[in-house]
């Protein structure tokens, strides 16, 4: 069973409202983000601190047990509140995640217990594949006060997607794409105007 968790309701103080519920092309962010991810999964978990914002969604949520603890904290509890052993994992300000690449990084988890997108050298924590299998590594890094997303990565078997296989299915990059600001967010708005009706979702 694979779960598709979105991590949401985050401080966004560059945005300067919560990025999640900022308007693109008419509706909410998490909206688009959710529509091109649906169907990976065998069911939706928003992970938020704001539950009482996203409720129109109507989906499953799960809050961290110290709001503010930072986003390995909020890993930590997406992958406890996940039903799926497997769980797909993103931000809710990537409006143009590509399906078909976490499609490929799916098939590659049954032997890894992370696997994620490794771009000029740096991993994307925040656009990567989870098994549950992680959750005491992930536990242990809490506890020793540790904030980065990798910090646990020496004790779990990780699977880097590198640069060629992600241009196999995302040339331009455009999963990776962040709205944090107003002015990515008119990028963003100018981006999904260019694109055809087909790459919408």
């Amino acid at each position: 069973m694979v779960t598709v968790a979105i991590q949401a309701g985050g401080q966004s103080r560059r945005m300067g409202r919560d990025k999640g519920l900022v308007l693109l092309a008419g509706r909410p962010m998490i909206s688009h983000v959710i529509e091109r991810t649906a169907e990976l999964g065998d069911d939706i978990l928003i992970t938020t601190n704001q539950p009482a914002d996203y409720a129109f969604l109507g989906l499953p949520m799960a809050s961290d047990p110290v709001p503010g603890a930072g986003s390995l904290s909020g890993l930590h509890t997406a992958l406890q509140a996940a039903r799926g052993d497997t769980v797909v994992v993103l931000a809710c300000d990537m409006p143009f995640v590509c399906a078909p690449l976490f499609e490929y990084m799916l098939r590659l988890s049954s032997e890894s217990d992370v696997v994620i997108p490794l771009r000029e050298g740096e991993f994307e924590p925040l656009h990567a594949v989870y098994r549950r299998s992680c959750l005491a590594a992930l536990g242990s890094a809490l506890a020793a006060g540790e904030k980065r997303m990798i910090s646990f990565f020496p004790f779990v078997r990780v699977r880097p997607v590198e640069s060629d296989e992600l241009d196999r299915f995302d040339p331009k990059g455009m999963s990776f794409f962040n709205v944090n600001t107003p002015a990515e967010l008119e990028m963003a708005e100018r981006l999904y105007r260019s694109q055809a009706p087909s790459d919408r979702t």
